[in-house]
């Protein structure tokens, strides 16, 4: 049974610890989409560090239709927001570049350019990014290698789905950050559309693992094994190794 207030105060008490080897002046970086992940990870940042060492940035492509979301948050927790929109980011390099992009090259595109955006405000402001991804996602390889997988610090990444709505309840964030349907902001598919399956059964197979249908296991088994090199350190030659 997971044990909400138990995971919490471990969590903020983590953050805090992290941060105190950082420095008592070092502030959290979060990209705020208004989605769970980085209003759960916002509010924990606060809970720990007090709402004067958070930055939200907020980083829509052109027009975001769920920004008010993302407003809502910076404006519950009180925290110092930007705004950085990046669509002619996206379109100054895809322009740049002398070929034809591939349809992944142009989804991972923007989450790319969000990361060096969080950089470069952390690196202006005596910062740490938080990485926003959770487990259930990780799991499955449902975030952008140095995109959104990027990062400093990653209060979330050994939380499901489902245990990390139970932070944003416990937390008292507003009940449409919390149970907003994350989509993937391209096609306006669910991510559970996309993936076959729902967190629920995810979460389930990955605590305990239980599933009742063959070929959804087979499908989150063989995601998590592709997905694996995301997770990852990056293969590094060593000359000193055995022949």
């Amino acid at each position: 049974m997971f044990d909400v207030e138990r995971t919490t105060g471990r969590c903020v008490a983590w953050i805090r610890d992290f941060f105190n080897e950082n420095g008592p002046d070092c502030q959290a970086v979060v990209g705020i989409s208004g989605g769970k992940d980085s209003s759960v990870t916002a509010a924990l940042c606060v809970k720990a560090l007090g709402k004067e060492r958070v930055i939200g940035v907020l980083m829509p492509c052109g027009v975001q239709k769920d920004i008010d979301a993302a407003l809502l948050l910076v404006k519950h927790l009180g925290i110092q927001q930007y705004t950085v929109n990046i669509e002619q980011a996206v379109k100054g390099l895809s322009e740049a570049l002398p070929f034809e992009l591939s349809d992944q090259s142009r989804i991972n595109m923007p989450p790319r350019i969000r990361m060096a955006t969080l950089y470069a405000v952390a690196q202006s402001h005596n910062g740490r990014v938080a990485n926003t991804c959770n487990l259930s996602e990780d799991w499955v390889g449902y975030s952008t290698r140095y995109g959104d997988a990027a990062g400093d610090f990653s209060p979330l990444a050994h939380l499901t789905v489902g245990e990390v709505k139970a932070i944003g309840r416990y937390l008292g964030l507003p009940q449409t950050l919390v149970e907003k349907t994350p989509s993937d902001g391209l096609c306006g598919k669910t991510d559970e559309d996309n993936l076959g399956f729902t967190y629920d059964v995810l979460d389930r197979y990955i605590r305990t693992g239980e599933i009742e249908d063959a070929a959804t296991k087979e499908r989150i088994d063989t995601l998590h094994r592709r997905n694996l090199f995301k997770l990852q350190l990056m293969p590094a030659f060593d000359p000193e190794a055995a022949d």
